[in-house]
C-alpha cells in the first residue's frame, strides 16, 4: 500500500516531432509547451508542430507568446496546412549560440 507521501510515477509519453494541445487546459498549455519543447530539442528534434485548433485563437496566443520566449526556440509560424490550427516551430541547432529568452 502507498503512503500519502508517496508521488504517482510520472508518465512518460514518447516525444515526436507533433504535439495536440487539443486535450490541455488553456492555463496548462505555457508549461506543456515549454517541456515539449525542451524534450524534443533533447530528443534531436529539430522542427516540432504544435496543433492548437483554430476557434478563437486563444490557445494560437499563447501557444506562440510560449514559443516566442522560450530560449531553444529560433523561430515559428503559422502551419499554411492548418489553417491557422497548428503551429511549426524550429528549434536552435546544437552548434547555435542559444539565445537568452526575451523579456516578458
Amino acid at each position: 500500500m502507498n503512503s500519502p507521501n508517496d508521488q504517482p510515477e510520472p508518465v512518460r509519453i514518447p516525444i515526436e516531432g507533433e504535439l495536440d494541445l487539443h486535450a490541455f487546459s488553456a492555463r496548462d498549455i505555457p508549461s506543456v509547451v515549454e517541456e515539449y519543447v525542451n524534450e524534443a530539442y533533447a530528443a534531436g528534434l529539430r522542427e516540432v508542430r504544435l496543433v492548437h485548433g483554430r476557434g478563437k485563437g486563444v490557445q494560437r496566443g499563447i501557444v506562440q507568446q510560449t514559443l516566442e520566449h522560450h530560449p531553444l526556440v529560433a523561430s515559428f509560424y503559422d502551419d499554411d496546412r492548418s489553417h491557422l490550427g497548428a503551429t511549426v516551430a524550429t528549434l536552435q541547432t546544437p552548434n547555435s549560440k542559444l539565445q537568452t529568452p526575451k523579456p516578458r
